[in-house]
């Protein structure tokens, strides 16, 4: 296991002598109290902090009481704007404590008394030391309460809430569906290059391997919320961390848990009905290997991912057994090389998807238990692996052209090289910093979309000759 991991930070909360410190770090800070009428005050100070003496002075602001049976607090921040992007820069820390007045029993008036705070606890917030993104994270546990007091305060539940449309994209994770289609579509177009197709029975694969997809997100969610994955994980990402509903109460524990069993149900339903239709042994083989790998993949007794499985099972669920599948629905049950091949680096790149996108989760993983490969390795093994992976691909692709089992357009897939590169090349620099990683997550995600279409594309350009130049034969030897 790699033992370099920082230990996990836990909240925004400061001692008062670290408070203090920061403090110091400011030319001026603002004093702030609440008066009688339940209002706050604010006032610009200039403060002389003490932090081994757990203090800090200033001059009375003119015309105003500093009470001394309240408290009271002192903030100091900073941000800088950037034109045309946003800011940046962004820090602040606020001490409280109790003010004394040296001169007078109970407050100071509008002259030169010096007031000293004597500081008992401390608050901040440092871009630099904590992205904006994972700073808004550690505050979701404090949001909840937040809400949780709102709703006994009113009798009715208060509770964040998204329109219908984003929150089914998001609870779902309907965009990534990709992975699910480029296989399937693969293996539709091998068959139909063999003059094996029905447009009947194309659709309901199709249609069941995105349930079957769309139940394994919701189901991901719902047993790593469970084991505590999801709410340790401080560093989500546009990829990574999962849908995050549940942690932001958008969508209840139980909600997810009967949508991912809805998904598994309709799934199963229509791999029930393609089995009336195609009845072969294969494909049941298929089918039911596929929703052990699927489920398992984060619920117990298996949970792959959990142990270290987990690119292996997303290789084989998402690349192999959805490749293969759609082949056999329309082969009426035989398996031949070709589909078998040409699933290696489709399976490979998605299993990379994952691979990338666990590098962001590590901290969060390691924390619940959940060894995947960058919890239990080092960055150079994990990036040395994803070259060798991603290689692998293109050199299977070259040997089964050469070999004749695939066809010479499927070299295709080479075009996809640069983009291979290019997440290769980023993975290093930005390893330990989970939103400078997105880009390059963003990338691999469309390297797998990119290889597979192409593989796709090749196997049109194949039916297309068949149909224009009988005559010419696309594969080697």
């Amino acid at each position: 296991m790699d033992r370099t991991l920082a230990p996990m930070r836990t909240t925004p909360e400061l001692d008062a002598r670290a408070g203090l410190q920061k403090l110091a770090t400011y030319p001026y800070a603002i004093l702030t109290w609440v008066d009688d009428a339940g209002y706050p005050v604010s006032v610009a100070v200039e403060a002389a902090v003490e932090p081994e003496r757990l203090a800090a002075s200033f001059t009375a602001p003119a015309e105003f009481l500093v009470p001394v049976d309240r408290p009271v607090s002192l903030t100091g921040s900073h941000i800088r704007p950037q034109p045309g992007y946003g800011y940046d820069e962004r820090r602040h820390v606020t001490v409280w404590g109790h003010a004394t007045v040296i001169g007078s029993g109970d407050a100071a008036l509008a002259t030169n008394l010096r007031v000293t705070l004597a500081a008992d606890r401390a608050w901040g917030w440092d871009e630099a030391e904590v992205p904006f993104f994972e700073y808004s994270e550690r505050a979701t546990g404090q949001s909840r309460k937040y809400f949780d007091a709102l709703s006994r305060e009113r009798g009715t539940p208060v509770k964040p809430r998204l329109s219908l449309g984003f929150l089914a994209l998001r609870a779902t994770r309907l965009p990534f569906l990709s992975a699910t289609i480029v296989p399937v579509l693969l293996g539709l177009a091998i068959a139909a290059s063999q003059d094996f197709f029905d447009p009947l029975t194309a659709v309901l694969t199709i249609i069941g391997a995105c349930l079957v997809q769309l139940g394994i997100n919701v189901s991901n969610d719902v047993f790593d919320s469970a084991q505590g994955a999801d709410d340790a994980n401080v560093t989500p990402t546009q990829f990574s961390g999962g849908s995050r509903v549940i942690q932001y109460g958008l969508v209840t524990f139980r909600q997810m848990a009967t949508l991912a069993t809805a998904f598994f149900v309709a799934a199963a339903a229509i791999g029930l009905v393609l089995l009336a239709l195609v009845p072969s042994a294969a494909l049941l083989v298929i089918g039911v290997t596929g929703f052990i790998v699927g489920l398992g993949y984060t619920a117990p007794p298996l949970k792959l991912v959990y142990r270290g499985l987990g690119e292996i099972a997303v290789a084989v669920g998402f690349g192999s057994l959805m490749l293969l599948g759609a082949y056999v629905v329309q082969s009426g049950g035989s398996i031949g090389w070709e589909p078998v091949v040409a699933s290696i680096p489709v399976a490979l790149f998605v299993a990379l998807i994952l691979y990338v996108n666990e590098i962001p989760d590590r901290r969060g993983d390691a924390h619940a238990g959940k060894g995947t490969l960058p919890v239990r390795f080092p960055r150079t093994t994990i990036v040395t692996g994803y070259r060798v992976a991603a290689a692998t691909a293109y050199v299977v692709v070259a040997l089964g052209v050469m070999a004749g089992i695939l066809p010479v357009p499927t070299l295709l897939i080479l075009l996809s090289i640069p983009l291979a590169l290019r997440v290769s090349r980023g993975l290093l620099p930005n390893y330990d910093n989970p939103y400078g990683l997105m880009a390059v997550m963003g990338v691999n995600i469309k390297l797998h979309l990119v290889a597979g279409v192409t593989l796709i594309v090749a196997y049109a350009i194949v039916m297309l000759a068949a149909v224009l130049a009988p005559g010419v034969d696309l594969f080697l030897g």
